[in-house]
């Protein structure tokens, strides 16, 4: 999904005029699908949406976390695989060592 400013377009105001036009006009203008970016000495501090397009950057946010992950994962892969049994002896146990401390953990009632 590509965001385009055609889609929301974008307008800057300073806090002063954003006082001016008052919440409720910030508001409006944000449910018609414009971005109101709310700068202070030139600087931008804030700004108001749409809940759509908060949604909307919220799920993209996730979705790049998402591809991130996947990336960072392909990227760290050897390729190398780790037994299970080889993995739990590498700590000096074996599995029937653990399921009877897992039975003994559960029998007195730890979890």
């Amino acid at each position: 999904m590509t965001i385009s400013a055609d889609v929301h377009p974008e307008r800057t105001v300073s806090v002063t005029a954003a006082t001016g036009r008052g919440v409720a006009g910030l508001v409006k203008d944000a449910e018609g699908g414009e971005d109101i970016i709310v700068e202070r000495h030139g600087r931008p501090v804030a700004a108001v949406i749409s809940v759509e397009r908060f949604e909307e950057l919220h799920r993209l946010r996730a979705d790049l976390t998402s591809a991130a992950l996947v990336l960072a994962r392909e990227l760290s892969d050897t390729g190398n695989r780790t037994d299970l049994d080889d993995a739990i002896g590498a700590f000096g146990f074996d599995r029937a060592e653990l399921e009877a401390e897992i039975d003994a953990d559960l029998a007195t009632g730890r979890e």
